[in-house]
Parts: structure tokens; sequence; C-alpha cells
């Protein structure tokens, strides 16, 4: 066979053409910052004139490597103690979100757990917030006079101080990741578990295996796909957080990788901090690559087939009712009662007195007063908080439409083509920005695109600069997505389409798409909801005429205005919620939808 006749062949398959024309698109939108960011740690910047001596400006040099991994102490304190502090924190927070997530998620499916619709709705309230307002409730909660200066509400209501261990550093820390992570947990094991053919379980039951041993033999293996793409994107995501150890351990001077390359970055010597990015970027790819080796070594993860699969129940007898408590009360005091706290927050006058006679509605409906937050209206009558939340939807909409959509092909084509270095290479390069930290990937494509960079336009301060940074930073979110719900999806659905001449969109959008709707509009929500969240992928990125709703709340935040962060707070979760209830109504599905009862 000629190469002419082995290209036509090849690329009569739609899953090779998505493969190669996504290989091309990421190369050059993921190894091209990488390549970027490399370059920078052998470079003299202009604000390092003065400790690289006899140096210039863009000279090549081996400073930064040197002082970084080679200076003793400075060394320890820059590099090894923090990233030792980033492992331990990012493996804690993967445990407590996994096993929480993971477990709320099997009751919820599999269970005749009480109720379900209460549960799965209000356990993604912690992943829909921003993390840094769980951090912001534990310190409300928590935090000491030693450090904090006025005691938390605990201290307040029980007169026991609370200790610095509990109230900042690492403990907290790992406590509110693994909280903030854990609905995410929830989603991706929860899809799984409730698309899985229930009869496996009942043959394993009729041939008198007990439910831990089903549990162990057959659940746990069909899931770990879910599990160890959840370990994946929960530990990468806790390895390049900012606002919570910056929130939680810099009162008590616990450093992680992050805080660290907030500090490079922002002082004299950028250098360390790209260094910094390069090493959390080849611990992610290190996990990655465990990941492919796992998986890889599984012949089939298929789970759904053209049979039916009626799911049975596992019924927890005398255990029901306590149980569906306890989960009640334990999201009730992770989900519902901090929202609780930031609504009271935003109608207090004086921070610290919750009298009647201090209540107030001026944060929301005033007209604005100079004694208050320089004259700030109040939410609703603010014209820059509506330009921000149009902002902050429009390009949630916009990143989730492409990220969900490039992401679901992504995975179709991926586990089409399993097995070959062209399906490797695009399942890597599709999740390869996740490893970036949030905060220099948006550096590094300021950089990129402040000017005109090949046949690209300058897209500095423009609304298709956050869509693309956006749109590529999530799209691990959504390749995951159709990776796990192609893993599960047997091939004689499909061929049995084709035997029938059913073209490759109608197979797509009648059969492919509908069966294992949950699992890809999950590609599609994960990424609004990471998106109306986000705040250190844009902060480096917003112009005035671009703002959005987590920058300004960050804002009023760093000013004291804390009445107005709490208030925008719940803005965008509303919205969110919105968003969620709207897509349930039209589609039957959501986010809690295609997991719970």
């Amino acid at each position: 066979m000629t190469i002419a006749n082995q290209a036509r062949s090849f690329f009569r398959k739609p899953h090779n053409v998505i493969l190669v024309a996504l290989a091309v698109l990421l190369a050059f939108l993921t190894l091209f910052p990488l390549l970027s960011l490399a370059k920078d740690t052998f470079v003299v910047h202009p604000s390092e004139i003065m400790t690289v001596k006899g140096a210039q400006v863009g000279d090549l040099t081996l400073f930064h490597w040197r002082k970084v991994f080679a200076s003793g102490l400075t060394s320890r304190n820059m590099l090894y103690r923090p990233l030792w502090n980033t492992v331990r924190t990012s493996l804690g927070s993967c445990l407590i979100a996994i096993l929480l997530g993971g477990s709320v998620a099997w009751l919820v499916t599999r269970s005749d757990v009480r109720w379900k619709p209460f549960i799965s709705m209000v356990f993604i309230f912690p992943y829909i917030m921003p993390s840094w307002t769980l951090a912001m409730a534990w310190l409300n909660f928590f935090r000491n006079r030693l450090i904090g200066g006025a005691p938390g509400l605990f201290t307040a209501l029980t007169g026991v101080e609370t200790a610095n261990w509990f109230a900042y550093g690492e403990f907290p820390i790992i406590v509110v990741q693994g909280l903030h992570y854990a609905p995410f947990a929830f989603i991706l094991i929860g899809g799984i578990l409730r698309n899985m053919d229930a009869n496996l379980e009942e043959a394993a039951t009729i041939l008198k295996a007990g439910r831990l041993k089903i549990l162990r033999r057959i659940t746990l293996p069909i899931i770990m796909p879910a599990v160890l793409s959840t370990f994946l994107l929960v530990f990468s995501s806790c390895m390049s957080a900012f606002a919570v150890p910056a929130f939680l351990g810099t009162p008590v001077r616990f450093q992680v990788l992050t805080t660290q390359l907030y500090r490079t970055l922002n002082g004299l010597n950028p250098g360390y901090g790209y260094i910094l990015a390069l090493v959390m970027i080849v611990i992610g790819t290190s996990i990655l690559a465990v990941n492919q080796w796992f998986i890889g070594k599984r012949k089939s993860y298929t789970t759904v087939t053209g049979k039916s699969s009626n799911i049975s129940l596992v019924r927890l007898r005398a255990l029901r009712n306590p149980i569906s408590v306890l989960v009640v009360l334990m999201i009730g005091a992770v989900a519902i009662l901090p929202l609780l706290t930031f609504a009271v927050e935003s109608f207090i006058m004086a921070p610290g007195d919750y009298s009647l006679k201090n209540l107030t509605t001026e944060f929301w409906t005033g007209k604005g007063r100079v004694d208050i937050g320089g004259g700030e209206p109040g939410i609703l009558l603010n014209k820059y908080v509506w330009l921000g939340l149009w902002n902050s939807v429009r390009l949630s909409v916009v990143v989730a439409l492409v990220a969900g959509t490039v992401g679901g092909l992504a995975g179709y084509a991926i586990v089409k083509a399993r097995g070959t270095r062209l399906s490797s290479l695009v399942n890597n390069l599709a999740f390869f920005p996740y490893l970036m930290p949030a905060m220099a990937f948006g550096a590094i494509y300021l950089s990129m695109f402040a000017k005109r960079n090949l046949f690209i336009p300058s897209l500095y301060g423009t609304f298709a600069l956050l869509v693309v940074v956006g749109a590529i930073k999530y799209l691990p979110f959504a390749s995951r997505a159709g990776v796990n719900a192609m893993l599960q999806l047997s091939n004689e659905i499909e061929e049995a389409a084709v035997i029938l001449g059913v073209p490759w969109w109608k197979r797509m959008t009648r059969i492919i798409f509908p069966i294992q709707k949950s699992s890809f509009l999950s590609g599609y929500l994960l990424p609004f909801i990471s998106c109306m969240r986000e705040l250190a992928l844009f902060v480096l990125l917003i112009v005035p005429a671009n703002r959005v709703l987590t920058t300004m709340l960050f804002q009023y935040n760093e000013k004291g205005w804390n009445q107005y962060a709490n208030a925008i707070n719940l803005i965008i979760i509303i919205v969110v919620l919105s968003f969620n209830t709207a897509i349930n109504k039209v589609t039957g599905a959501s986010i809690d939808k295609g997991i719970g009862g």
C-alpha cells in the first residue's frame, strides 16, 4: 500500500482526524508556553541586574538554578521545605477528598440512603464556592487572639482558645482543600457508579459473595480509572492552589510552592519563580505517567453495554436513618453553614457585633456613604458589579462551550485510538495545562500575546485572551470526563450503527452522547463552575473593561470591605446554581443529577 493510500485510510476514520487536529493545536498552545517558561529560567531579567553581577538583561545564566537547588539554607527555605509542605498538604487533601466524595457518591448511587436529591444537590456547594471562601469561613470560626487579633466564633461561643496548629498552617489547609475538592470526587466517581452495570454485582451476590468482597473485588476495580483521574486532578489542583495556603499558612509562615512562586514572581528574582513552576510541572507529569501506566495495563473498563442495567441498591437496614442524618449534618456543616455566615456578614455594619440593631442593607441596596467603603454603593446598585457579573457569565459560558466540546471530542478520539502513540500524545497534551500553576500560566500567556506572535495579533486586554486561557486551562476537566465516559462504552454500540451506515456526526449526537449524557455534560459544567470562581488564572490578565466578579471580590477583601466581598460571593454561588437548575430543567441532567438519585 502506498503512502497516499495509507494516509487516505488513516484520515477516513473520524477519530484520527480529531487526534491530528488536536495534536497540532495543543502542541502550540501547551508546549510553546512551556518552552517560554523554561527559557526564562536561564535569562537575566531586568529586576535582577543588581543580583547577577556583571550581567546584562537577556544574558544567559545558571544563577537561578544554582541558587534554587544548591545554596544550602537558601535552597532549603526556597524550594525543599515548601516542596515537602506542598506534597504533604496535597496528599492529605486527596485522601480527604476521595474518601469523603467517594463515600457520599456510593451512598447516593448504590444504597438506599434517605434524602438523595438534597444530598447530591447541596454537596456540590463547597466546590461551587471559591476555595478561599472556605478558608475565610475557617478563620471566622477558629482564629485565635494570639495571631488573629479578635477571636473567632468558636472561641466566642465556647471560651476555648484554638491552638495555632488547628487555626493556621498545615492542618486547616489540608481540611479546607479536601472539603473543597470532595464534591469533585463525588462528581467523577459518582458518574461511574451510576452508569455501572449492576448485573456484575448481582451475579456476585447470587454466588454468595459478601458485600465487602463485592466492593473490594468488583466495584473498586471498575471505578479505579475515575479514582485515579480524581487523584490526579485533585493532587495537581492542590499543588497549584494559592489562595488557601496564602490565607491559612501565611500567618504562621507556612510556605508551599505556590506562595513561594507568588513571592518570587512579584519580587526581584522572577527566575526563581519560573524554576519553582517547572518543579510543579515535573511532579504533575510524573503522576500523569503513573496514571497512564496503570490504565495501560487494563484491557478494558467497559461497564456500559447494549444490555439494560437495573441498579440493585444496598439496604442499610438499621443504619439507614443514622447514616442519613449523619451525612445531612456533615453536609450542612460544610456547605450550608458557611453560606449562612457569608449572608450574615454581608448585613453586619460593625464586624463582630451580631445584634439586630447592627444589621443593615447598606451593602446591598445603599446608595453609598463616605464612611462606608469609600462611598461605594451597594452591590445591587453598583454598575461595576453588574459589569463584572456580565463578564463572568459570558466568559464562563464561552469557556465551557469551547472546553466541553473540544474535551468531549478528545475523549472520544483518545479512547477509540487507545494504545497508539498519537492517542497518548493528545491525552497528555490535553491534560498538561492543568499541571501548570494558574498564576504562572496566566503570566506566560500574557507575555506570549502582549504583542503580535507569529500570525496572532496582540490580544492584551481583550475578552478573547481570557477565553483562550480559560478554555486551555480547563480542557483537562472536559477531556477526563470524555475519556471516563468512553472507557465505559462498549464498541459494539457504535459498530452496530456503522454497519447500518449511520454517519459519524449522527452516531455522536444520537447514540454516544445520549447514552453517556451525564458524564459528557459534566465536561461542560465543570469548566463553567471553575471559570466562575477562578481568580489566580485571570488576575494578571484583567483590565477595567473586562473585570470579573472574582477579581472584584478579591479587591474588596484586600481593602477590608468584607461585607461587599461576602455579598459578591453569594452572587457567584446563586448564578452557578441557577445555571445548573436551568440545564437540569431543559436537558434532564445537571452536575448533581448525573450522579445522584
